[in-house]
């Protein structure tokens, strides 16, 4: 049974800065490219970042290049988002995803309960 449990939300600042963390089982994530997927309120899912298996390569979405760094444990079956410079355009619940740029989506039936990051004054 996979399980995913992502955390790290809170309410910030613009400016300010959150580190999202994501625990999985239920599949051998050393396998796997990993990602996030953010929704905010009254829009689809957008795809934000993705790192590979191994975690030698990343991709990321025009909105958070820069801004975002995703990173992986393999040994703690954890994936990261660390985000700097945090806007209210960010505001989003944020999930943690199998998958890349082209394939988070064969995965949304694993989802967690997502984090949710709010940006405001």
């Amino acid at each position: 049974e996979v399980q995913v449990v992502e955390s790290g939300g809170d309410m910030v600042q613009p400016g300010g800065s959150l580190r999202l963390s994501c625990s999985i089982s239920g599949f051998i994530f050393s396998e796997n490219e990993m990602g996030w997927v953010r929704q905010a309120p009254g829009k689809g899912p957008e795809w934000i970042v993705s790192i590979w298996s191994d975690g030698s390569r990343t991709n990321y979405a025009d909105s958070v290049k820069g801004r975002f760094t995703i990173s992986r444990d393999n040994s703690k079956n954890s994936v990261y988002l660390q985000m700097d410079s945090l806007e209210p355009t960010d505001t989003a619940l944020y999930y943690c995803t199998r998958g890349g740029p082209r394939s988070w989506y064969k995965y949304t039936s694993e989802w967690g309960q997502g984090t949710q990051v709010t940006v405001s004054s």
